[in-house]
């Protein structure tokens, strides 16, 4: 099992608050986590817990709302009609850091593993509840709060998942 300090993470998230923190630059951010709850199970719906890194980071001068699919913009931007047209979409906006696990057997390895589960941050509508679970295991973010979360943390900053 994969150990660090606390104090080592780059990113604190908190299941429990629905927060995400960047203590070492005093910020709290609202996210929204798993609406199946926590878990590290492959295709559960559920936000998986423990150490992890942001592995790559997608969106680098895109729009703010702008939408991707697969980790590619799509071109479009977010908007009330491009919902309507398309209701089915679970909505990726603006910023990606696709997570992966650093404990093997626990959030890393055959069944459980965060990166191949396609374990995301990202931006969501505006229109979409924070503060509570909604998301199909990723963390979802406002779409301004993820693009400066884009600028302040490097590829590979530590993220430490808590229940």
């Amino acid at each position: 099992m994969t150990q660090y300090a606390l104090d080592q993470a780059d990113i604190i998230i908190d299941l429990k608050r629905q927060t995400l923190s960047l203590n070492k630059l005093d910020k709290i951010y609202v996210i929204s986590s798993g609406k199946n709850g926590i878990g590290e199970t492959e295709n559960s719906g559920k936000t998986p817990r423990g150490w992890h890194k942001v592995a790559e980071k997608f969106g680098q001068n895109a729009p703010l709302n702008a939408v991707f699919i697969a980790r590619q913009p799509t071109g479009e931007v977010y908007s009330a009609q491009l919902a309507a047209q398309y209701p089915e979409r679970d909505w990726i906006l603006s910023r990606i850091l696709w997570l992966s696990g650093l404990e093997c057997g626990f959030n890393q390895g055959e069944g459980c593993d965060t990166y191949q589960r396609y374990i995301y941050i990202h931006g969501t509508p505006d229109t979409e509840p924070m503060g509570v679970p909604m998301s199909h295991g990723c963390i979802r973010m406002r779409n301004a709060d993820v693009a400066e979360l884009f600028e302040l943390v490097p590829e590979n900053a530590l993220v430490y998942i808590a229940a």
